[in-house]
């Protein structure tokens, strides 16, 4: 567990600077970008769901498009709504078309009503071109 824990703060420190400054100039070299990478990677495919939380979410914000198929299996076969609905914003996030058709065929086979509620605003926003800091969201 604390090996996780160690590997989740590498991670958000090795990709924060994606965040703030753009990746010419974040100082890394493309060894460490990779290695960035293969961390996020690690951290989606992990058996600790706070960790893959930590890592899906990244990916989105980062608008990470290596990640895309670790997040489909995420929506199509993880057991938890949360992780099902952070995997799907990700995948809004990074607006790939694989990811899309995956929202908008999870709003009407996904077994909980709430993932597909969810769902639902993630793919009228991405049709509406609506930036995502400006969707409300209220979940229940």
């Amino acid at each position: 567990m604390k090996r996780i824990a160690i590997l989740f703060s590498v991670s958000v420190c090795l990709i924060l600077p994606f965040q703030i400054i753009p990746q010419e100039t974040a100082g890394l070299n493309s060894s460490q970008i990779e290695a960035c990478y293969k961390t996020l990677q690690l951290g989606l495919n992990s058996d600790n769901d706070g960790l893959k939380a930590g890592c899906a979410y990244m990916a989105g914000e980062i608008r990470c498009q290596r990640s895309v198929v670790c997040l489909l299996n995420i929506l199509h076969n993880n057991p938890s709504e949360e992780l099902r609905i952070l995997a799907a914003l990700s995948l809004y996030k990074i607006g790939d078309a694989r990811g899309i058709y995956a929202i908008k065929r999870a709003i009407k086979y996904d077994e909980s009503k709430r993932v597909q509620r969810m769902c639902e605003i993630f793919y009228k926003a991405y049709i509406q071109e609506i930036p995502y800091s400006t969707i409300n969201i209220a979940v229940n």
